[in-house]
């Protein structure tokens, strides 16, 4: 049984009705949302590492092969596909996120994994490889040794491996080469304010939120993922969105319940509740088992002719158990935490739990939404 982890995150939040009230809690708006036009960029790149002690791509890998020929010819020598014989170096795909407002000399961390049939990528160091946008543009480029937080030991037909070995990171192991391309802000009079999770009543909140305590702006909510901003004046476009994401907020939360079936992880809100449900869970075991026994004739030979010989005879034996229903009964208004306390204390397993979950959420005694991973 896969250990089974609960977690229950509770948020209380006290709605303040007047701005002067000292009770207000909430979230800065830079929390939970963002300017329209700042937003990260991906980058990728196609690249080489070295160094590898004979784990890298076979010669099958002719794309590998070209590639450290091309390599090799930009530092004048010159040879042949042919000529190359060795697993020491491997093709990879280099990934890298360039944040807004990224200027040329900062760092940023890479990702590395293996395209070819390399078996190990520890102890390779990445060639220069150049990191482009989906503009095409150059943006950075990338080189270091490859650190992968695994290993895999092979030897006579057994191995033993841990994590992935054929993927890395490289920290800091790319430089900015031209400053990351700047979203259109506004001219400082509107500025468009986008919620990581859109909701009506957020976006609501927001809005009221912004009005309370910038004198003169004026906030709407266009949709639930976004609000409008005008200022009287326009200024500097800085300074508005400074001012913009340090209002606090009170974030509305979506009752839900998110299940990984893979980690066994369930994770629910403090404020989803549970409608009175009672859960009957029996366990039924059927048990099979067919013995072959050979039954031959005293006295007669095999194959004498008259149609007599030995004879394969299965015996099946059948046994079922099946242990009596285990009840659980929640009263109404119970939370997901006492529902997996209880089943736990059936010894349920983490893909029964899911199964009762989705039985509960058809039932419509779940009150939020169950989103399994």
């Amino acid at each position: 049984m896969r250990r089974l982890l609960v977690l229950s995150l509770s948020c209380c939040c006290v709605v303040a009705v007047h701005a002067q009230r000292q009770g207000f809690v909430g979230v800065r708006l830079k929390e939970i949302a963002r300017t329209e036009g700042v937003q990260d960029n991906a980058l990728v790149g196609y690249g080489l590492v070295a160094g590898l002690a004979g784990s890298g791509d076979s010669n099958r890998n002719h794309a590998t092969l070209q590639s450290v020929a091309n390599t090799l010819s930009h530092f004048g020598v010159n040879v042949s596909t042919d000529d190359l014989n060795s697993r020491n170096v491997a093709a990879v795909m280099v990934t890298a996120t360039l944040p807004a407002f990224a200027e040329p000399g900062q760092k940023l961390d890479v990702s590395v994994a293996s395209i070819g049939d390399a078996r190990n990528l520890s102890g390779g160091t990445l060639v220069l490889a150049p990191l482009d946008g989906p503009d095409g543009q150059t943006y950075a480029l990338a080189q270091g040794a490859i650190s992968t937080g695994s290993y895999k030991v092979q030897s006579f037909g057994s191995s033993e491996q841990k994590n992935h070995p054929t993927a890395g990171q490289i920290p800091e192991g790319a430089t900015v080469q031209r400053g990351a391309p700047l979203g259109d802000m506004g001219n400082g009079s509107v500025v468009n304010v986008i919620l990581y999770q859109p909701d009506f009543t957020t976006a609501s909140r927001v809005a009221q939120a912004l009005q309370r305590s910038i004198p003169g702006v004026q906030a709407t909510a266009a949709h639930a993922g976004k609000v409008v901003v005008k200022f009287p004046n326009a200024g500097s476009p800085v300074q508005e969105i400074a001012a913009i994401e340090n209002v606090m907020v009170e974030p509305d939360q979506v009752a839900r319940v998110v299940v990984n079936e893979r980690t066994g992880t369930v994770v629910s809100g403090g404020d989803v509740r549970l409608a009175s449900v009672t859960i009957s869970q029996g366990d039924l075991r059927i048990s099979i088992k067919t013995d072959y026994l050979v039954s031959q004739p005293d006295g007669v030979y095999v194959n004498s002719g008259r149609g007599v010989q030995t004879a394969v005879v299965p015996e099946s034996k059948i046994k079922v158990n099946e242990d009596d229903a285990r009840l659980v009964n929640l009263p109404n208004g119970a939370t997901v935490s006492d529902l997996i306390g209880a089943l736990r204390e059936i010894h349920l397993s983490t893909r029964d739990v899911i199964t009762v979950l989705q039985s509960i959420k058809a039932a419509g005694a779940l009150r939020g939404e169950l989103l399994i991973q």
